[in-house]
């Protein structure tokens, strides 16, 4: 069967990051806490909606909007 079309929406865009060699990038709740600041920062500082996020042990997935 063949795959749906991908969704593509102006201004929207999936950010995906994962560890060097699958590595574990968060290790307690400090780490994600910490992470969860600064990306609430940069999204203040650079004027982007951060719509979703998924913050797994290796890696990590963002949905944000950017106005221009």
């Amino acid at each position: 069967m063949p795959r749906k079309p991908r969704i593509d929406l102006a201004g929207y865009h999936h950010v995906i990051n994962r560890g060097v060699n699958r590595s574990d990038i968060f290790v307690d709740e400090y780490d994600y806490e910490t992470f969860l600041k600064i990306v609430c920062k940069a999204c203040r500082v650079y004027k982007v909606v951060l719509h979703d996020y998924c913050l797994m042990t290796n890696h990590f997935h963002l949905l944000i909007e950017t106005k221009s």
